[in-house]
């Protein structure tokens, strides 16, 4: 557990890295609305197995320290409108101008740690957070060479912020979020931009998949994040 100095405090969070003593690429982790917790955890040191530094900042800092909404062990039906009820006003009051202000010092943060290597990092980002990853991508493209959303909302700022991007590109829809006609719109917005991407709908997934507390999970989707976001990395940080 961490804590990273920024413009209006301290943000906690929580970092995972290899044992040995070398050098990794850095992986900038945005959670989803949920937060900081045992999933995202497992996920972070997942990727870190896979030879990364992966940092994951509360997003909501501001208002305290993670946990800030006290949460059940499974989200399912039942609790997930009280638990939105709490959560709405902090994804609210995190504007475009915060995330980015954040973005700078989450940056500054993981590229100097003494176990990132000094190529370029990756952002990767679940439900909201993968909003504020292609925001922290296309604000930094002299750092970031690849960004991956999963069940985001990323057509949100529309055209103008894809215009901005240089990292390469994953981004995995949730069925139940992105209609054809929307992905072949945004699908055109990243082809204007000229940059390497994917972009599809998972097959059978509603939004939340990637998250094995959640009555969204998926499996198959999870698997298919993972075998599209590893290659991503391998591909991009190879230098690193």
């Amino acid at each position: 557990t961490l804590r990273i100095p920024t413009t209006d405090g301290q943000a906690d969070a929580f970092a995972a890295f290899p044992d040995h003593s070398e050098r990794h690429p850095g992986v900038l982790m945005y959670a989803d609305g949920f937060g900081i917790r045992a999933v995202l955890r497992e996920m972070a040191r997942e990727l870190a197995g896979h030879g990364h530094y992966v940092l994951v900042p509360n997003s909501f800092y501001r208002h305290g320290p993670a946990p800030l909404v006290e949460l059940p062990e499974y989200i399912g039906e039942e609790v997930r409108p009280a638990v939105f009820a709490q959560l709405m006003p902090l994804i609210e009051a995190h504007t475009a101008e915060r995330v980015l202000s954040d973005a700078d010092a989450y940056l500054r943060f993981l590229t100097t740690q003494p176990e990132v290597g000094a190529g370029p990092v990756a952002v990767t980002g679940y439900c909201i957070g993968g909003l504020y990853a292609m925001r922290t991508a296309a604000a930094h493209p002299d750092q970031v060479a690849a960004v991956a959303a999963f069940h985001s909302p990323v057509g949100g700022d529309g055209a103008n912020l894809i215009s901005k991007l240089t990292a390469q590109v994953h981004l995995g829809h949730a069925e139940g979020d992105m209609t054809p006609e929307a992905l072949g719109e945004l699908n055109q917005a990243l082809d204007a931009a000229g940059v390497g991407y994917t972009s599809e709908i998972y097959p059978g997934t509603i939004h939340g998949f990637t998250m094995s507390d959640t009555d969204a999970f998926s499996a198959s989707g999870l698997k298919r994040h993972w075998d599209r976001l590893l290659p991503l990395l391998d591909r991009t940080l190879a230098n690193s």
